[in-house]
C-alpha cells in the first residue's frame, strides 16, 4: 500500500507544506538522506498550534501538536520529495516541547509524532532514533517543534 492511500486510509489530511520564514529550506536532500527543518504543528487552516505545556495546556494537547506537527513534516517532504513512496524509513527524529521548568513528559508529548510515523510507515520503518527536550520558548509560540531525518530511494 503508498503512504498516500495508508495517510488516506487512516483519515488523515495534510496541511500545506510549510514556506520558509527565514534563510533556509525546510528540506534538503544529500545522498539517500533527506533532512527536514524544524516544523511546527501546522493546521490545515494554515494556522499554528500554541501553548506552552504545564501553563497553557496540557500533555494531551502537546501530544495532539506533535501529531499534526508529523503531518506537517510529511506535507514538506511530499512537496520535497514529490512522493511519500521515496521514503525508506524514519531514520531520527529531534523534538523539542515549550514547557515549564516542572514538566519532565517530554518524551510522552513527541509519541505524538513517534506514533503517527510508526502507524503510517509501519514498526520496521516508521520508527527511527529519537530525541524529545524541553524548551523555554519556541519561535511563534508554537507548542513543538520537531525536525527529522529520513532515508530515501
Amino acid at each position: 500500500m503508498s503512504i498516500t492511500s495508508r495517510i488516506e486510509e487512516l483519515g488523515l489530511v495534510l496541511p500545506p507544506a510549510a514556506k520558509a520564514l527565514g534563510v533556509y529550506r525546510p528540506c534538503v536532500t544529500v545522498s539517500n538522506l533527506c533532512f527536514t527543518s524544524g516544523h511546527g504543528p501546522l493546521q490545515i487552516d494554515g494556522s499554528l498550534i500554541t501553548g506552552c505545556v504545564g501553563r497553557d495546556v496540557d500533555e494531551a494537547f502537546g501530544y495532539a501538536a506533535a501529531r499534526q506537527t508529523g503531518l506537517a513534516l510529511l506535507a514538506s517532504l511530499q512537496a520535497h520529495l514529490g512522493d511519500l513512496d521515496r521514503i525508506q524509513r524514519v531514520v531520527k527524529l529531534l523534538g523539542m516541547v515549550w514547557c515549564t521548568d516542572d514538566f519532565l513528559k517530554h518524551p510522552a508529548v513527541i509519541n505524538g509524532c513517534s506514533e503517527l510515523f510508526r502507524d503510517i510507515f509501519g514498526e520496521e520503518r516508521g520508527i527511527g532514533a529519537r530525541s524529545a527536550i524541553g524548551m523555554n520558548s519556541l519561535p511563534m509560540g508554537m507548542t513543538v517543534e520537531i525536525e527529522g531525518i529520513f532515508e530515501i530511494v
